[in-house]
């Protein structure tokens, strides 16, 4: 039986927990160190830690963090947020992460992600995949039509969102952790077209990201939108839904999660 992950997400900036919609206006959120003991407590399967600034001095502090997680967690984690090479991808393995998530740097020279399959293992490398949905000329959404978007969600690529992921999965990431820019921090639950195309072209887990809001959004996100997993950070972080209550209403929906 394939379990399928409940994984809270942690966005930092300036060692702090953050939140925001669509990547902006920011929310302070707590300690990540001590949310994520939290976190394993009421039963997440994984965390992620997302470093959205990513400076030097902020590198600094995501190893410091990861040492420290490592020391007082048991379930694995993943870091993600500016790694652009091998070096810094080995430091923060070597720091105690279980995965590194790579995405800008990824996209810009995919042989980054070869290269780090062929060193750690394609279970330690995630690629991070943001998408846009793309809109028609009348002003509405294109059915089925995304495209990425990197450095922070700035810069819209024009490279379609499946595509990429094939390719991805090709090189030897070993997960695809998909966030909707579009639903990000909107409550208004996974895009589940978007997350189904590329749960459907890919022969690796995919994590769907971006929109939960309630209880419901997270067994959509496995029984329709076919993901491996699904990612949650506001709800989570502001104490509208606990791991436990989620975990709970999915198994009585009849996906196989580990209480």
């Amino acid at each position: 039986m394939s379990f399928k992950r409940v994984i809270p997400c942690l966005d930092f900036k300036d060692g702090r927990v953050v939140k925001g919609v669509k990547f902006v206006n920011l929310r302070d959120a707590g300690n990540p160190v001590e949310l994520a003991f939290a976190y394993e407590e009421q039963g997440a399967d994984e965390i992620v830690f997302l470093d959205i600034t990513a400076t030097t001095e902020g590198r600094a502090t995501t190893i410091e963090m990861a040492t420290r997680v490592r020391e007082g967690i048991k379930i694995p984690y993943a870091v993600g947020g500016g790694f652009r090479d091998i070096e810094g991808i080995r430091a923060m393995i070597t720091a105690g992460a279980d995965k590194v998530s790579i995405n800008s740097a990824a996209f810009k020279d995919p042989t980054l992600i070869t290269q780090a399959a062929q060193l750690f293992g394609s279970g330690a490398i995630v690629c991070a995949i943001d998408a846009r949905q793309v809109s028609r000329a009348t002003g509405g959404p294109a059915a089925d039509k995304w495209t990425v978007v990197i450095n922070g969600g700035n810069t819209d690529t024009g490279v379609d969102v499946v595509q990429w992921a094939v390719e991805a999965a090709r090189r030897g990431a070993g997960e695809i952790l998909l966030t909707s820019k579009d639903r990000d921090g909107t409550k208004d639950g996974f895009d589940l077209a978007l997350t189904r195309a590329v749960a459907r072209a890919v022969d690796i887990p995919v994590v769907a990201s971006g929109g939960a809001g309630r209880i419901e959004h997270f067994a959509e996100g496995i029984l329709e939108a076919e993901a491996d997993a699904v990612l949650a950070a506001g709800v989570f972080h502001f104490g509208e839904l606990s791991i436990r209550e989620v975990k709970t209403y999915m198994a009585a929906q009849g996906i196989p999660v580990r209480l």
